[in-house]
């Protein structure tokens, strides 16, 4: 049996997963297991029963591998807990919950300028801020007594250690309560006694302690399994593409593709980092590495999207054996004009008050995939655009193996050079550089050729639709 294990908890949107990693850097196995909302009676809440039940079953199977010698926990954006008396005080929000419209128009007229914390306004709950101010006016006594409020990946370190923390890439993530340049709480968080309700910030990679007993006894984890604070799913990535040579230190972006597409700029001069030129309107912000750095960003709903374009499995836009058949049907699509115009899922993106439609849906269903992924290269290159991304662009993700995607994305940026890496260098992998910053990946990123379509007539005209569509919104 292997020692120094390593386990990651990736707490996605859609997946929760869990990884087994061994001492070099090689993952031993990886499970996962489909989110679900809950309905917390006034709002639809995350299920975080069913995830610890899940976790508690599958890290029984992984201590009967070898000894596990440390968690690390990972999460999205725009998620928290409040703790009370030891306990959970009640169910988290699901960020897709809309708030009522009077709670909203209210917290609007109270927050920072987005120049001050890069959060732009969201759409439903995704600054956990209003999720905050919708849960004080449910309960007002919420935050009284010993209440502390815990970031998404370090409420699930508390449910492991029993230490509650916070940390600066879940509190950098559009939530409104952070102001990156300063490194310090916003207006709005102290003037709302948010502030002082935060957990102690603690360092990513810190130890918060070891695991409780009754989850050593619960799934056969040593008593001395040491619990880290953990990060934010997107920065994580961030972390893993960092350890290849291409990247690190250099001018470059990385795309990380699931549920979001988050592009996040490291700029090989940080002092150029402007906040205030970032267009607030069109989901540009600023997310927070696990350092402390500012990182300009972009996003939009490329998962969420195939779901809703294709109606079926998302896996189908990126396995490998679909991926012949999908390139060959792109010639096709761009010859009729098949395409999708923005946005499916309307207030986030680059595009975000568009009326997503298509136009020459193809009745074959492997060119309207094939389509699909077309429009998530170019809603992608509008978004790094944005953010000034350029020179080297690592995309990583469920979609880095969408091959009509990557390729599209390359013809579309000649200028620069696209990788891709693969799936043993993802959010988890991220999460143990977290651990060790010179653990270098065993195999190099993959660079992106274009596809052999040419596509600039067609991303022209898509791009022209898309623009005419915004401003007439």
């Amino acid at each position: 049996m292997q020692s120094g294990l390593t386990v990651v908890l990736d707490v996605g949107k859609t997946l929760t997963k869990l990884s087994l990693w061994g001492p070099s850097g090689v993952v031993v196995v990886r499970e996962s297991r489909p989110n679900q909302r809950v309905d917390a009676g006034r709002y639809a809440a995350l299920d975080v029963e069913g995830v610890e039940a899940w976790v508690a079953s599958v890290l029984k199977e992984f201590a009967r591998q070898g000894r596990i010698s440390r968690i690390v926990p990972v999460g999205h954006g725009a998620a928290f807990a409040v703790l009370r008396r030891g306990a959970l005080a009640c169910p988290p929000p699901d960020y897709e919950e809309p708030p009522p419209q009077a709670i909203g128009q209210a917290y609007d007229q109270a927050r920072d300028a987005f120049a001050l914390t890069g959060s732009p306004r969201l759409p439903n709950g995704l600054n956990f801020g209003v999720q905050l101010a919708w849960l004080q006016a449910l309960h007002p006594d919420l935050l009284d007594d010993d209440a502390v409020i815990v970031t998404w990946p370090q409420y699930w370190a508390w449910v492991f250690s029993g230490v509650a923390a916070s940390e600066v890439t879940s509190l950098g993530c559009h939530s409104d309560l952070w102001r990156p340049i300063e490194g310090r709480a916003s207006e709005l968080a102290q003037a709302r006694g948010w502030a002082s309700r935060l957990a102690p910030l603690r360092r990513a990679g810190e130890v918060l302690g070891v695991v409780r007993p009754s989850w050593a006894e619960r799934t056969g984890l040593p008593a001395d399994t040491e619990v880290h604070v953990g990060l934010h799913d997107s920065n994580a990535a961030l972390l893993a593409a960092r350890g290849f040579v291409e990247i690190a230190d250099h001018e470059s972006t990385v795309l990380s593709t699931g549920t979001w597409f988050v592009g996040m700029r490291s700029a090989a001069d940080r002092s150029t980092v402007d906040l205030g030129a970032l267009p607030e309107a069109r989901d540009c912000l600023v997310n927070v590495d696990a350092y402390g750095a500012p990182i300009p960003s972009a996003r939009f709903m490329g998962g969420r999207e195939v779901e809703l374009l294709s109606g079926i499995d998302t896996r189908r836009i990126d396995i490998k054996p679909d991926q012949p058949l999908l390139l060959a049907a792109a010639d096709e699509v761009v010859r009729a004009g098949a395409r999708v115009l923005p946005t499916m899922t309307r207030g986030v993106g680059p595009f975000p008050n568009g009326h997503g439609r298509w136009i020459a849906m193809p009745t074959d269903p492997v060119e309207r995939r094939s389509a699909v992924c077309l429009y998530l290269a170019m809603t992608a290159h509008a978004s790094l655009g944005l953010i000034g991304a350029r020179e080297r662009i690592v995309v990583e993700g469920r979609f880095a193996e969408a091959q009509v995607f990557v390729r599209a994305l390359a013809s579309l940026r000649p200028a620069d050079a696209i990788y891709v890496s693969n799936a043993e260098h993802d959010v988890s992998y991220g999460a143990l550089r977290l651990l060790d910053p010179e653990r270098r990946p065993l195999s190099s990123l993959t660079r992106v050729k274009p596809l052999e379509v040419d596509l600039r007539d067609y991303a022209q005209q898509w791009e022209r639709e898309a623009q005419r569509i915004e401003a007439a919104a």
